[in-house]
């Protein structure tokens, strides 16, 4: 099997806790230590492109995921993502044709809580990278998703298709 490249660039997933100011934000990605704690035996390679809100993701932070991508040797990857513009960045991504099967990923409760769904998404969407076709896809909740195909449903906190 080969390498699965695993970027980071933020959202939930990497955000803590500040016990001084009372506000989420961040230090590093947790991706090496969730990889370590789940004992993944895969091989992969971890960057993180940027660590931000999710919200705050513009078109030129998108632009500099794709040219990670373009750049990468990988044809499998993974990216934590925030979960309120995932499934646009996974429209944007797909409007590169990168001949790769990508797969996004977020959490809706930090990993740094503990009784987070990070670890659960992250292994996941690992998964589904490794059998699925080249293609940008959304992983949340043991579901994926084609992208284009999915939205983020504000009042469940779940991913549904788009009807």
């Amino acid at each position: 099997m080969e390498h699965i490249l695993v970027l980071s660039t933020g959202g939930t997933f990497d955000k803590t806790y500040d016990l001084l100011t009372g506000h989420l934000q961040f230090q590093e990605s947790f991706v090496p230590s969730i990889l370590t704690l789940g004992r993944s035996t895969l091989e992969t390679e971890t960057q993180t492109v940027f660590l931000k809100d999710s919200l705050d993701i513009v078109e030129l932070d998108r632009e500099s995921i794709a040219n990670v991508l373009k750049k990468s040797i990988h044809k499998r990857i993974v990216i934590t993502h925030g979960t309120d513009s995932i499934a646009e960045t996974a429209s944007f991504l797909e409007s590169y044709n990168l001949e790769k099967t990508i797969v996004l990923t977020g959490a809706m409760i930090p990993y740094s809580f503990g009784a987070s769904d990070a670890l659960f998404n992250l292994g996941s969407a690992l998964a589904f990278a490794q059998v699925l076709n080249q293609g940008v896809y959304v992983a949340m909740n043991g579901k994926y998703y084609k992208a284009g195909t999915v939205k983020k449903n504000r009042s469940t906190g779940y991913f549904e298709v788009i009807e």
